[in-house]
């Protein structure tokens, strides 16, 4: 098969891509009507970006990667008993939150992030302060990065390979629609990529899955009710991520509410919204979320709410959601006042 029939049949696939599936924006409610087209433009805007990539030419790399999907097409998903590196790396003991930290230029309602380092500096940054992955947001219009910053990740934690921390995990948070992202992902070296279940579909997801299988990538199924998190299970997902929804109890009664299997693992792990006063609750939730038994929090536009200031940078957020603090003895949001607490209470764990 050469590689001009791949290139043009993949066109011709994204072309007549459907976009009847739809995702629910963590923001204000909305009719449902206004959520389904939402998410048609999200995955309309995605597949004529990948026709433009595959327009371009694909890399050898990539195409192998590719045609080890294609080989595995027609093979069950492999539901296997032991976790996986990125599983297991996200799920401690009991009482414990690990933290999934996610690069990104651009925060979801202020455009892009001022006084935002560079992946080479962040990523450093992400492992020396205890995240145990890191996630980029590589879609340019949502998280303003490409590939080459998924790339630049990859390469930082492989130099750490002797370092104390050593590497953490790398994930794909695409907008991830078809297997040549799959490929892509794989290529470049990263550990795993989240499936968004509302914009995809059970099929279209399953299939995602197993493409992620023939290459030995993770993936993490996100979903935003109780139903759908029971169907990804039930596929064969290993790694929950809850998202768009608001308040721990919602948020506890979709994992509570599972019928987990007894032969594997169901890592769960609970996205914290940022909030948009200067105080910092999202340590808070992180705290309660991993009392009320959650394994990870995955955290995105409040590790950039403080810039790069001395007590509230990224590291410090971070090793601020690990620590063993309780709700009941220590917070991190100020009594009053705009986030002095939070100041105070970040650079006593930095110390």
């Amino acid at each position: 098969m050469t590689r001009g029939f791949l290139r043009n049949s993949l066109i011709c696939l994204l072309s007549a891509a459907s976009s009847d599936a739809f995702v629910t924006p963590r923001s204000t409610p909305a009719s449902s009507t206004a959520l389904h087209a939402v998410g048609a433009l999200v995955r309309k805007a995605k597949e004529a970006a990948l026709r433009e990539y595959v327009a371009g030419g694909i890399e050898d790399e990539v195409m192998e990667q590719y045609n080890k999907i294609k080989a595995a097409e027609d093979q069950p998903l492999p539901v296997k008993s032991e976790m996986g590196p990125l599983q297991f790396d996200l799920t401690k003991r009991k009482g414990t939150i690990t933290v999934i930290a996610e690069y990104k230029r651009k925060l979801i309602d202020s455009g892009y992030i001022k006084e935002v380092f560079e992946p080479a500096i962040l990523s450093s940054e992400f492992r020396e302060f205890g995240a145990s992955a890191i996630s980029v947001m590589c879609d340019e219009r949502m998280g303003g990065c490409t590939y080459d910053d998924l790339k630049t990740f990859v390469e930082d934690q492989r130099r750490s390979q002797n370092e104390v921390p050593g590497p953490i995990k790398i994930i794909n948070n695409d907008v991830i629609i078809d297997e040549i992202q799959i490929a892509r992902t794989a290529a470049i070296g990263a550990n795993a990529v989240l499936i968004t279940l509302g914009i995809v579909g059970e099929e279209l997801a399953l299939q995602l899955m197993k493409a992620c299988a023939a290459v030995d990538l993770e993936a993490i199924l996100a979903v935003s009710s109780l139903e759908e998190a029971q169907k990804a299970v039930d596929m064969g997902a290993t790694m929950l991520s809850i998202i768009n929804v608001d308040g721990v109890e919602a948020k506890c009664a979709i994992k509570d509410g599972l019928k987990l299997p007894e032969d594997r693992t169901v890592t769960t792990i609970v996205n914290i919204a940022a909030r948009m006063d200067k105080g910092l609750e999202e340590v808070e939730e992180a705290w309660a979320c991993r009392d009320k038994g959650f394994n990870c929090a995955w955290i995105a536009d409040a590790l950039y709410k403080a810039g790069n200031s001395v007590n509230e940078h990224p590291g410090a957020i971070i090793k601020s959601m690990r620590s063993k603090s309780s709700l009941r003895w220590a917070s991190p949001v100020a009594q009053s006042g705009r986030g002095e607490g939070a100041r105070e209470y970040l650079g006593d764990i930095l110390m």
